[in-house]
């Protein structure tokens, strides 16, 4: 037997004793072995060089998970009619006005968390309690915007204006910015080196003020929602 095929038959026998402890005994078992087993092998110098864990896994096991709160089927529906439209929004405007430019991947490659955030996490302002602040990434403003003409809060005719704001009927920004669309986007967010540091510093100001009574306690949530067709950058919130 040639040494590549032993060690697939090594490998095997370690990975069916361990699936045997996982089944058998719980979590903080085979922690303790695990650990063992890295310590052991520091004693002879050898340390590993990947993180048994990062942010990016999921650290919730799929027999933990509670059942999805809302209906999927309806869900994935409005998800495809929302990522369908923003497509459509940004080519149209491209058409009309070559190099007018505009983001798709963006929120087309993340719906999902959007939808999900949307759906069944952000929390506008109801019965006293201050709403949410989301420093929403900005290149995903045309999935946004989407979503907002499917709830009514935005026309066709804003739709068909986008990014050229200052055309009869009104349109819409390229990007997130108050001052363009006052009674749409809290804040500026386009740029993806100053906006989370931005939503970090919102937080630690209002927490801040409320500490010293100059402010009521809310229960809101604060942080950017960052997510590119490139990469997705674990969001942190905070009460």
């Amino acid at each position: 037997m040639d040494k590549k095929k032993f060690y697939e038959i090594e490998n095997l026998e370690w990975l069916d004793s361990l699936e045997y402890i996982i089944q058998n005994e719980d979590s903080e078992r085979v922690r303790e072995l695990l650990s063992l087993l890295q310590a052991k092998a520091q004693e002879h110098g050898i340390h590993s060089a990947i993180a048994g864990h990062t942010p990016d896994i999921n650290s919730i096991p799929v027999a933990d998970e509670i059942p999805f709160a809302g209906n999927m089927e309806i869900e994935q529906r409005l998800k495809s009619l929302v990522r369908w439209n923003a497509m459509a929004m940004v080519v149209r405007a491209n058409l009309e006005s070559e190099g007018i430019g505009g983001h798709i991947s963006t929120y087309a490659s993340a719906t999902t968390l959007f939808e999900v955030g949307f759906n069944h996490f952000f929390k506008g302002e109801s019965n006293g309690q201050e709403a949410d602040i989301i420093y929403f990434q900005g290149h995903a403003a045309p999935g946004i915007y989407a979503r907002s003409f499917l709830e009514g809060r935005i026309t066709e005719e804003a739709l068909k204006n986008f990014r050229q704001e200052l055309r009869e009927g009104g349109g819409l920004s390229s990007y997130p910015h108050p001052r363009l669309m006052p009674g749409y986007w809290q804040f500026p967010t386009v740029s993806m080196g100053l906006a989370p540091m931005l939503a970090i510093y919102q937080a630690r100001f209002n927490k801040y003020m409320e500490d010293r009574g100059l402010k009521r306690k809310a229960i809101r949530k604060y942080g950017p929602f960052w997510v590119t067709e490139k990469w997705m950058s674990p969001n942190r919130w905070e009460r």
